[in-house]
């Protein structure tokens, strides 16, 4: 039995905050973030949404997309590192919100690779058939924890969120390989204290080496090769680290996802919002091979070599 992803979901907040706002609030402008970053705008919720409310919007469509029934779902995986609360859980919030009374509930905290090891605890369950239909949400309200004097922090996030339904997949598609990973070493470089650290140069380090890395080293345990991949959905932090990622997987420009450019890094939402994007340029088709990868504080990365459709 393959898991795999059989429904899909996101939502983004109705406020775009451009880099051309950001001058007028800090000491910055369009072209020292776009030329550093990439990024030109940004979702922000709005004060009375909070991360549990994106969580449910994109749910709601990833159950709808999927054609199951919340009653049907066994178990509801939350990345996040922005709850509502340090508890319930954000996954219990959504349980109780979309009526999946059978659902086991738990929250990830892997920062922006949560996702990513999300899908990979859903893909235990389904594949020892513990489990048929799992809930996987990745969603942050990082504006809640920005500094907006901090140039160096606040302009590369965005709030939003993307999820999937996973569930069994027919022979050959789904998940064919994954790497998880973690060096707590790493830990001090990026972290939350009352707003968002960060040391941009050792993360950045960090991900442009590990991102590729996880990318040749997931295809190699699914026993495929670069020229193998359709389409690639890295971690959107930066456009300078996932260009490293695409040039070491020697992929053509449009066979990438950038959506950093219109909604900044979404943390643990980053990599389902893209899915859905690109799904529904049409980018993304059946038996396409598609590789997520993500990195994380933590430090945490992970990486996944997938085989599209049902």
């Amino acid at each position: 039995m393959n898991a795999g992803i059989i429904g899909i979901g996101r939502y983004l907040p109705e406020k775009v905050l451009t880099n051309f706002d950001l001058e007028k609030m800090m000491d910055t402008s369009d072209e020292w973030i776009r030329t550093r970053t990439g990024i030109e705008e940004r979702r922000i919720a709005s004060d009375d949404m909070d991360t549990s409310d994106m969580g449910y919007l994109a749910a709601l469509k990833a159950i709808e997309h999927a054609g199951i029934s919340p009653e049907e779902i066994d178990l509801i995986l939350v990345a996040t590192v922005t709850p509502d609360r340090p508890f319930p859980s954000v996954a219990c919030m959504l349980q109780e919100r979309l009526g999946a009374t059978k659902a086991a509930a738990l929250d990830i905290s892997a920062a922006c690779a949560g996702f990513m090891y999300g899908m990979v605890t859903a893909k235990q369950f389904i594949e020892t058939g513990a489990y048929k239909y799992i809930l996987v949400v990745g969603v942050e309200k990082l504006s809640k924890i920005l500094n907006w004097k901090d140039r160096n922090t606040a302009v590369l996030f965005g709030d939003g969120a993307g999820a999937v339904v996973m569930g069994p997949v027919s022979k050959g598609r789904g998940i064919l390989a994954f790497e998880l990973g973690a060096d707590g070493t790493g830990g001090k470089h990026l972290y939350q204290d009352e707003y968002v650290i960060m040391n941009g140069r050792e993360v950045f380090k960090f991900a442009v080496r590990q991102m590729g890395e996880s990318c040749i080293n997931v295809l190699e345990k699914a026993g495929l090769s670069k020229e193998d991949v359709d389409f690639l959905i890295p971690h959107q932090a930066n456009i300078r680290i996932v260009e490293a990622a695409r040039q070491r997987l020697e992929l053509p420009e449009d066979k990438m996802s950038t959506t950093v450019r219109k909604y900044g890094n979404t943390s643990a939402a980053s990599i389902p919002i893209s899915i859905v994007e690109e799904y529904e340029a049409g980018k993304i088709k059946d038996d396409d091979l598609i590789i997520m990868v993500g990195f994380g504080g933590g430090l945490t990365w992970g990486a996944i070599a997938l085989r599209w459709g049902r």
